[in-house]
């Protein structure tokens, strides 16, 4: 490269980059790399705009029918790839761009200059920003030369309609604004996000602030510049909001925890987290990233790769936290299995069929003492059970019965010798107990935990223990209650892991639309949710930045009605441009995701099941079906919720009656299962079901 010269991209060149035809793709990337290794080059032809609004800003040419838009400031030696498309359509998308160091923020921003329609007298007052003060509009942001078109919008609508004349710094703080936030509010909220500094024209400065990463890269390095072109839709892999990078880069003096609706972008932090700091591990050190389930730490550890070097890759072990034990007392000699499904059953079966109680209680009641109160407290003796708390239990129990039922509990944990099988929390309080020693020299740097809502208090002491005592950045937590799908819950504090003054919000939606998003959160109406501690997490300040139709609702008589519409909205989405493979159809069941699979597969559809160990390979051509437990964590332009029925929605097995406590629970459970299906969605959601409709839906 040049000296001194460097070169950046902007999201948006990649937007338009990835629409390219596959032959211009290939010369796009060539000539970025010529034009990053010397943007002062002979070869590279600048033309000046006609009528441009800003002088810095030119084409150059990429062959005989393409044109890269791009900025130079020669003062400061910094080039930014702006844009690239047909010579024509690249020009017409540049003739009004202006590309400035905002003088308020900092930020580098790029925005259309564009006239104002003239506002009768009498309508200023119902114009859209009315309530907002020219001061105000330059805290958030706002070019000067913005104003009077901002003064010109009419409605919400008008102004999303608009969303392509502002910098994505603007159009975000607005759209707090344009759904109702007060202005001060915003203002301060933002504020919250900016680190403070000082303010120049220079280009060079302006990419020490993070809101102008939110938008551009400097390309180091002709293996990263490969990297970013070769998947230029996921600009989560390049590009984070300022918050998000904030959460990233901070050093933390000890456990930190981020909270955040579906969509917020956790798991993106998370895994720019674990590449952050495994970039300044030494010698043999690693990192722990885990999380709940087999498939969520499939997906995690594909994503990783996508972004981190081979050396900060092979730094990282990614495991969820079940495979973990096993291997881990396997690794020590430890003969016993961890039992799941059936073979856990018949323990709690036999273990109370063993004392012959009739105190009334199913074997499923035992087994709920057993993991919330008797191993989550660790009261594994008589005494101790019955000094233990009972708090969120319903049924009331007297010294007498927990005498009675400890002799069931005394007959599961023999059972679990005999058989040599352990539940896994029993599994992981014996693991703690061993790690504590065998890991005194070779404990975790870090640990990073990915859907924390979904860990048991017994899980949340074993990481406490592999992580060692509290150190800088040693433990780092992303979940959301609002997502709780099993039956897990812990306060962090109660399990040695103290958060106080380490937590952070992320409060904007990437994911789903506004409409998709506000019908999600309907579904939790009156809900209230934890704070993964001792808190509560009832904050609904969250906003999506992108907007489109309601989700749309579809119920008939009979399964081969709705099987029917769900198909012919499939082919008229893939008929409209929309990839097969960014399509998913969601269900409660296995047995359910099975009936469609075969239904598709007879009408000549294509299809993918999504499996719970596999990450979903979107080389793969078909339409993508997954229950509503594996889609979590996974994301599609559109998904299809089907057979949303009664007694399916809630299903009926997943409820517990054994008192009122545990039955409100089970259900909740079911609507977080429904949000975390309908917020999979980017573009469009499709709720459909026969015969008698769920009341979740209805």
């Amino acid at each position: 490269m040049a000296e001194n010269a460097k070169v950046a991209i902007s999201s948006d060149f990649l937007t338009a980059f990835a629409v390219l035809p596959r032959q211009i793709q290939r010369k796009v990337t060539e000539f970025i790399n010529k034009f990053r290794n010397n943007p002062q080059a002979p070869g590279i032809n600048y033309e000046k705009l006609q009528d441009g609004s800003d002088k810095k800003i030119c084409s150059v040419r990429i062959d005989d029918t393409y044109r890269g838009i791009v900025v130079r400031q020669a003062e400061t030696g910094v080039y930014l790839l702006l844009w690239v498309d047909h010579h024509d359509d690249a020009y017409a998308w540049a003739k009004n761009k202006k590309c400035e160091v905002n003088p308020k923020t900092g930020a580098l921003q790029v925005y259309d200059v564009i006239s104002a329609p003239d506002i009768v007298q009498s309508n200023v007052d119902l114009m859209l920003f009315a309530d907002t003060s020219d001061y105000e509009m330059s805290e958030l942001g706002l070019p000067e030369e913005q104003l009077p078109f901002v003064r010109s919008i009419i409605d919400a609508e008008d102004f999303y309609d608009k969303e392509k004349f502002f910098s994505k710094d603007v159009f975000e703080a607005l759209s707090w604004v344009a759904e109702g936030f007060p202005a001060t509010e915003v203002i301060e909220l933002i504020s919250t996000q900016k680190e403070k500094q000082g303010v120049s024209d220079s280009f060079i400065d302006a990419f020490e602030n993070p809101e102008t990463l939110k938008s551009f890269v400097i390309v180091e390095g002709e293996e990263e510049l490969r990297r970013i072109m070769a998947e230029p839709l996921e600009k989560w892999r390049v590009f984070l909001h300022p918050t998000q990078r904030k959460i990233v880069n901070r050093s933390y003096s000890g456990p930190a925890r981020v909270l955040g609706s579906a969509g917020t972008g956790k798991t993106v932090v998370a895994i720019h987290r674990a590449k952050h700091l495994a970039s300044e591990l030494k010698d043999k050190e690693r990192i722990l990233f885990t999380t709940f389930t087999a498939n969520l730490a499939s997906d995690i550890k594909e994503n990783l790769r996508k972004i981190c070097t081979l050396e900060e890759a092979r730094k990282i072990d990614v495991i969820n936290l079940d495979a973990w034990v096993t291997q881990f007392l396997r690794d020590h000699g430890y003969s016993a299995r961890i039992a799941y499904g059936e073979d856990l059953q018949s323990l709690w079966e036999d273990a109370v069929s063993l004392n012959g109680l009739d105190i009334g209680f199913p074997p499923s009641f035992f087994e709920e003492e057993w993991n919330r109160v008797v191993i989550a407290q660790e009261a594994l003796t008589l005494d101790k059970y019955i000094k233990a708390t009972r708090n969120g239990r319903g049924t009331p129990l007297n010294r007498k019965k927990r005498i009675q039922i400890w002799k069931v509990f005394d007959s599961y944990q023999n059972l679990m010798k005999e058989r040599k099988l352990r539940d896994i929390n029993t599994a992981m309080y014996e693991c703690r107990q061993l790690a504590e020693k065998a890991l005194a020299d070779s404990r975790y740097k870090h640990v990073i935990v990915d859907e924390g809502q979904d860990l048991s208090a017994n899980a949340y002491r074993l990481l406490r223990t592999i992580a060692g005592e509290e150190h800088s950045n040693d433990i780092f937590i992303v979940g959301d209650a609002h997502q709780r799908i099993y039956k897990n819950k812990a306060s962090l504090s109660k399990c040695g892991i103290n958060i106080r003054g380490r937590s952070n919000i992320l409060r904007i939606n990437y994911r789903t639309t506004e409409e998709i998003r506000k019908a999600a959160f309907a579904l939790l109406n009156g809900i209230s949710f934890d704070d993964l501690d001792d808190a509560t997490d009832d904050d609904d300040r969250f906003l999506s930045l992108t907007h489109g139709e309601n989700p749309r609702k579809m119920f008939f008589k009979t399964a081969n009605e709705e099987f029917d519409a769900v198909l012919a909205e499939i082919k008229s989405l893939v008929n409209s441009g929309v990839a097969i493979k960014n399509i998913c159809v969601v269900a409660r069941t296995n047995k359910l995701i099975e009936e469609y699979i075969s239904q598709f597969t007879s009408n000549g559809i294509r299809c993918f099941k999504i499996k719970r160990s596999k990450s979903d390979d979107r080389s793969l051509d078909g339409i993508r079906i997954a229950t509503m437990h594996r889609v979590k964590g996974l994301e599609f332009q559109y998904v299809f919720i089907v057979a949303t029925n009664h007694r399916i929605i809630p299903l009926t097995a997943a409820i517990d009656h054994t008192d009122a406590i545990s039955e409100q629970e089970s259900i909740t459970a079911e609507k977080c299962l429904l949000y975390v299906a309908l917020t999979r969605a980017q573009k469009g959601a499709y709720i459909s079901g026969y015969g008698k409709i769920s009341e979740f839906i209805v």
